[in-house]
């Protein structure tokens, strides 16, 4: 095992991390930007080494500074966390190539399945059912173009092959909309992600987002922890989540769990790892794989008993999994909120100073939090500040829970989202399982017609 872990990340997850290896007694080195000198986990930690000033570029997305920051300390492995590096195929070499263990999959594997081209590809190959769409990479001809489209059949949605985040897709409902838009994604996708290439896919009207954890080790042994339930999104952005995922039988979920399973022994995948697909008609569609953490693990944590984030520390050391499939059971259910520093219908950021923080507690309420009573929200990152999870027997006790947890929750000096979660915690859509990944988008749209 490890004796010292470097985190290439902040906010909760650097905490998160933080805690995971604190009670596997290994010490920890911090990394962190000057605007987040007074953060709680740089406290916390063993060592912290400041990487540059608050802009990504010059700090978190800083590969040489973090790779001497493990220098300097005596680092033995890295973990990225999620966003920034963590599904950065060369950041994940040049952390092997300079001596240290990269706690997530092997740089080829990144790069496989960070291209969503080769992505369909492996998993069409392993028997994962795919979206129906384009073999490969759009040609560069219109006109070849339409004629794969036509195929299809529309309405498509023409995405970037190295995109993520939300960004670098457009919906295209007619022939004539077709080139303009190929043009604008592939110029999106280049400025985003230094890669032009697009592909398309039929766009499914009305989908929800169904997810499976998959946990595999060194030594090709790979099980599902079930899914999760993320449709409920805005600007392509999960914000509430839950495990299980409202009307899933058992029998889809296993045969869906062991297909992806089987894809990661075939690509020889290790550690944690996330199957998105889009769920419509009761048919599951492959859209990408995560390589990394999720923001939403805590549920499946809660509804299987398995702390996702030990699991991939010693994977990543080396050990064999102590569990097999019979072994996991989905008990209960889960949900997780993800608490923004943003206006809870026009969306913009609040950064500023929390004036008043008191966080929410009773039985099965977890608080998953880098902040505190006088902490200062930088504007220069992810919105996000923290999430609440709650568990319950059913999903009628873990929404309950929810309801009383955020009733709870004291954020002043900014403002949160709060005030839609409180919503959408009484929305009967939300409450019968109806919603698919349009509804959010379609329920604040309405909110700001009514109230503009």
């Amino acid at each position: 095992m490890f004796e010292k872990i470097l985190i290439a990340n902040r906010g909760e997850i650097a905490l998160r991390v933080q805690r995971a290896c604190r009670a596997m007694g290994i010490k920890t080195v911090i990394v962190y930007s000057e605007a987040d000198s007074e953060a709680k986990y740089v406290k916390l930690a063993d060592e912290s080494v400041c990487i540059g000033p608050a802009p990504v570029a010059q700090s978190y997305l800083n590969v040489p500074a973090i790779i001497s920051a493990a220098e300097v300390t005596d680092a033995e492995a890295i973990h990225p966390g999620y966003g920034f590096l963590s599904e950065n195929a060369d950041f994940a070499e040049r952390v092997e190539k300079s001596g240290f263990v990269f706690i997530g999959p092997r740089p080829e594997t990144i790069r496989l399945m960070g291209d969503k081209v080769s992505a369909k590809n492996a998993m069409k190959a392993a028997g994962v059912p795919c979206v129906p769409g384009s073999d490969g990479a759009l040609p560069e001809d219109i006109d070849a173009i339409k004629i794969v489209v036509k195929e299809i059949g529309y309405p498509v949605i023409i995405k970037a092959a190295g995109g993520g985040g939300g960004r670098g897709m457009r919906v295209v409902h007619t022939e004539a909309a077709l080139p303009n838009a190929v043009i604008m994604t592939r110029n999106e996708a280049q400025a985003a992600f230094g890669n032009p290439v697009v592909y398309a896919e039929k766009y499914l009207e009305n989908p929800r987002h169904i997810e499976f954890q998959l946990l595999v080790d060194e030594q090709g042994n790979a099980v599902h922890l079930g899914e999760r339930d993320c449709s409920l999104q805005r600007r392509h952005q999960k914000i509430l989540e839950e495990a299980p995922a409202p009307g899933i039988s058992e029998a889809l979920r296993n045969k869906i769990g062991e297909r992806c399973a089987e894809a990661c022994r075939q690509i020889r995948y290790r550690g944690v790892g996330t199957f998105e697909f889009l769920f419509e008609k009761n048919e599951f569609y492959f859209i990408e794989m995560n390589t990394r953490l999720q923001v939403e693990h805590p549920v499946t944590e809660a509804v299987t008993g398995i702390d996702l984030v030990q699991a991939q520390i010693n994977v990543a050391a080396g050990s064999t999994l102590p569990i097999k499939q019979k072994d996991v059971v989905i008990k209960g259910h889960a949900i997780e909120c993800r608490i923004n520093a943003e206006d809870a219908y026009k969306l913009t950021p609040s950064a500023g100073r929390i004036t008043q923080y008191h966080a929410p507690g009773g039985p099965g309420v977890r608080v998953d939090t880098h902040v505190y009573h006088n902490y200062m929200v930088p504007p220069f990152y992810d919105s996000m500040i923290g999430k609440i999870i709650t568990y319950g027997d059913t999903r009628e006790q873990a929404i309950a829970r929810m309801r009383i947890a955020l009733s709870e929750t004291v954020v002043q000096g900014i403002k949160t989202n709060i005030p839609l979660h409180l919503d959408l915690l009484t929305d009967a859509t939300f409450l019968n399982g109806q919603f698919s990944i349009h509804y959010l988008e379609q329920k604040l749209a309405l909110h700001n017609q009514q109230t503009d």
